[in-house]
């Protein structure tokens, strides 16, 4: 039977919380109290989507301790004109492409992990064996869009494309994964 993967809790803020947009400023400051709150707030989504694109826990980890200590560098380039989760998904999609284009260069092969297996050695074919086998820009878009859900407009930021280049793409995606659910390898 196949099984759906479950998704972290949403990265929403509680009622009275910072806006991430006032946390990314105020780490601009140098006030760790807000780069905490802002890990506290995103690491299990941020989790969540790497593991998905990288296919491993440990890389998972690494994507999301590179993509945090990129924000910490980096948080006095935010604009106000983002919004504080479009430009954090931002680094995290970015971090995520680069690492899958790493592990495509060191190997000489597609970036795509090997498939799961369940307790007892069997090949699990899910939709995570389905995103396996999508084209990491692909992945990325179906992630943002459906295990994010993040509007068009909001992935056309983070991925610095036009809204009918997220439509296309999605689609594109989609009509892949359907294929590699009915187990059509063509």
């Amino acid at each position: 039977m196949r099984t759906a993967p479950r998704l972290a809790p949403a990265a929403r803020r509680e009622p009275g919380a910072p806006a991430d947009a006032a946390l990314l400023r105020r780490i601009a400051r140098g006030d760790g109290p807000a780069f905490t709150a802002l890990v506290e707030r995103y690491e299990r989504r941020f989790y969540t989507v790497a593991r998905r694109m990288l296919g491993h826990d440990g890389d998972a980890e690494d994507a999301v301790q590179l993509t945090f200590l990129r924000v910490l560098l980096k948080a006095k380039t935010y604009r106000d004109d983002w919004q504080g989760s479009t430009w954090l998904y931002r680094v995290l999609a970015n971090v995520c492409i680069d690492a899958c284009r790493k592990r495509r260069h060191e190997s000489g092969a597609p970036a795509v992990p090997e498939p799961a297996r369940d307790e007892r050695g069997v090949e699990r074919l899910d939709l995570e064996a389905g995103l396996r086998r999508l084209p990491t820009e692909a992945r990325v878009i179906l992630l943002l869009c459906y295990a994010e859900d993040l509007s068009y407009g909001e992935v056309a930021r983070v991925r610095g494309v036009s809204i009918n280049t997220v439509k296309t793409q999605l689609r594109r995606a989609k009509q892949l994964m359907r294929r590699y659910l009915k187990g059509d390898d063509t």
